[in-house]
């Protein structure tokens, strides 16, 4: 390698790394990080090479591993599952934008072509960056959720013909339809071969190289038939990228599917940062800052238009007015393949160079915004929809009747199969449930079956009240996302700080900072998984069963607070005591009056009454109380013991009697 090749990679690696590390930390999209670095080192600023034709080498095989990824996802399914909002609201919102874009494009007096594709380009949205979000925020399967993700899966596949067609936009316009006819008879043909012969070959293929056990040659596997069916249709005359679509769309007939996408996606998102390196090459800034008023005119342009024409289009397909408002909001900004369409259209000169740098930073600055709009989204629709006020109260009210009459019950937040699985448990109990799910299909179908569940986002402050957070005995979050985890607690330590809360997650790292928050235990699913599976198979290595038992008690006490001196030796018989005998666990909640406030844990002796303090909790965040530090109002004290011990304990930390 020559040296000045060398010196340009390492000076993109170190920059990228810089750059992205700090957006990362800022919650940023990494994509914009690139974007910074290409700007940086680009033509227009320190001209380092960043624009050669190396570097573009590199990027276009980050988008043939970007579309690898999409065809991966692909699926005949969820495609015929979900049509009406592919083909219907997905195919609108293109075709409306492109509408759009050739209008504006025909106003400034420029090829009416050029519309077509600035309009493709401006039609795309961030589908790394949305699908994401809505994970977070537990709305995929919330009604714009569906809709969000219907018209994304359109946008991927919109790409596929667009970058075939882009190009050949460039061509003159009596070659045009020739052009494009010819490349639509390529496609049908290439398409045809590689689909019949594909899913015949691809599966015993890869059952003959997995069967190696050789994870070099799986690896080495995918990309021969991820760059070699790119170099096919590229033969063909057709695009590197319509090659790889159809190599991960051939892979995800297979049972390899999710080990391809693990071992491919390293590739991918390295050279995805090539990509927009040299997408950041074309920016010159210089331009930018002298035309920043047309720059905000376009993003404002952008923003407004997407987000009126999938609030239109979603209101013609029978969305109610806060749902197409929401989808209009997480769907107006730029995406990922904006930048690649616009790559080809600076490629092909169908934009004057001064339009195009108005054009690339609008969509830069609206995939920076894009985070900023779904933040505010809801509170945007509640202050301009007023039908979503009345359907807000009329959930709220119907949760709040559901629960009037209860008391003493447990909240269980979320009702997925962890939910689900909680709640037949504890009704063996008699416990009463009221269970939260912002899934409006499985609270339907569960109501239905007469299961304890409403429909309610247990994230919101007003839910919880509704679900009578006041008069609850205990709260159990079952999904395991930290980030709304944490909003639930500070909205318990808000509305009823004494409130015992039990918390899933599925990192350890994670406990400290939800003990912190308040949570009286947090069970990580990778431990008690790990336990189980643990002493399943010292059960059958022949271990004897009481030595397994007391292995698993111990494993518990160590990490769960609640459960420590809880469990019985393997040879006590429990059964056979009463119930009233029997070891259990209660909170004490200490009020401004009580006796206890002002004593250290060591100094109160409970020995008398038969009762022990399992933990004490401080309920202003600082998780459980260190030994030594003196007992204040608010703290709860969890005794252990009987019945009657219970009661005794309570009494003396209450009145000292």
């Amino acid at each position: 390698m020559p040296s000045h090749a060398l010196q340009l990679t390492l000076i993109l690696l170190a920059s990228a790394v810089l750059v992205v590390v700090l957006f990362r930390s800022l919650n940023l999209p990494s994509i914009l990080g690139y974007l910074l670095v290409g700007i940086v080192v680009g033509p227009h600023a320190l001209n380092i090479g960043a624009d050669s034709v190396g570097a573009r080498h590199l990027a276009e095989f980050g988008v043939v591993f970007l579309m690898f990824s999409i065809g991966l996802e692909f699926s005949l399914p969820r495609l015929f599952k979900m049509k009406r909002l592919v083909f219907g609201l997905g195919l609108a919102q293109v075709l409306g934008t492109m509408l759009l874009a050739l209008a504006l494009i025909w106003l400034a007096g420029l090829p009416v072509y050029a519309g077509f594709a600035l309009g493709g380009a401006l039609s795309m949205s961030s589908t790394a960056v949305l699908s994401k979000l809505l994970a977070e925020r537990l709305e995929l399967e919330s009604p714009h959720g569906r809709e969000v993700m219907g018209v994304l899966l359109f946008q991927d596949l919109a790409v596929v013909p667009l970058l075939i067609v882009v190009p050949a936009l460039a061509s003159p316009a009596g070659e045009l339809a020739n052009m494009l006819m010819l490349a639509g008879i390529k496609a049908v043909i290439v398409l045809t071969v590689v689909i019949f012969l594909g899913q015949r070959l691809m599966g015993a293929w890869f059952f003959i190289v997995a069967r190696t056990k050789s994870a070099e040659l799986f690896v080495l596997n995918v990309l021969l038939i991820t760059l070699g069916l790119a170099y096919v249709t590229e033969l063909a005359g057709l695009s590197l990228a319509l090659g790889a679509f159809l190599a991960g769309m051939l892979i995800s007939e297979t049972e390899y599917r999710y080990q391809v996408e693990e071992d491919i996606k390293p590739f991918r998102d390295v050279l995805l940062g090539f990509f927009f390196i040299t997408i950041g090459t074309y920016l010159d800034l210089s331009v930018v800052f002298s035309n920043l008023f047309w720059v905000l005119a376009f993003l404002t342009l952008l923003l407004v238009g997407k987000l009126g024409l999938t609030w239109a289009l979603s209101r013609v397909l029978g969305a109610s007015p806060g749902t197409a408002l929401r989808s209009g909001l997480w769907l107006c900004a730029g995406g990922e393949f904006g930048f690649v369409l616009m790559a080809q259209i600076s490629e092909a000169h169908l934009l004057p160079p001064h339009q195009l740098q108005i054009v690339l930073a609008g969509l830069v600055l609206s995939l920076l915004l894009a985070p900023i709009i779904v933040y505010f989204s809801d509170r945007l629709v509640m202050r301009f929809v007023a039908s979503e006020w009345l359907a807000r109260s009329m959930q709220l009210t119907s949760l709040a009747a559901h629960t009037l009459d209860t008391a003493k019950h447990v909240i269980v937040c979320g009702y997925g199969r962890t939910g689900q699985h909680l709640v037949r448990f504890m009704e063996n109990e008699d416990v009463t449930i009221v269970a939260l799910d912002n899934d409006p299909e499985r609270v339907s179908a569960a109501a239905k079956a007469g299961e304890p569940v409403v429909f309610g986002d247990s994230a919101r402050r007003e839910t919880l009240i509704a679900a009578g957070i006041k008069r609850a005995d205990v709260l159990v979050i079952t999904f395991a996302d930290t980030h709304v985890a944490l909003k639930i607690l500070h909205h318990v330590h808000e509305l009823r700080p004494e409130l015992p809360v039990v918390v899933r997650t599925a990192e350890e790292a994670d406990i400290d900072k939800l003990s912190a928050a308040g949570a009286a235990e947090v069970v990580p699913e990778a431990l008690e998984s790990g336990m189980m599976l643990s002493t399943h198979a010292l059960a059958l290595l022949g271990v004897p069963m009481n030595r397994v038992i007391n292995r698993l008690r111990g494993l518990r006490e160590q990490h769960y607070s609640m459960f420590r001196g809880v469990f019985p030796g393997v040879t006590d018989d429990t059964s056979l005591l009463p119930e009233a005998e029997q070891t259990r666990l209660h909170a004490v909640h200490l009020p401004a009056e009580a006796y206890a406030l002002g004593l250290a844990i060591e100094s109160l002796d409970l020995s008398s009454t038969g009762a022990r303090i399992s933990t004490v909790r401080r309920r202003s965040g600082k998780g459980v109380l260190p030994p030594g530090e003196p007992l204040q109002m608010g703290d709860t004290v969890l005794l252990m013991g009987n019945q009657a011990a219970l009661a005794s304990a309570e009494s003396l930390l209450l009145t000292g009697r």
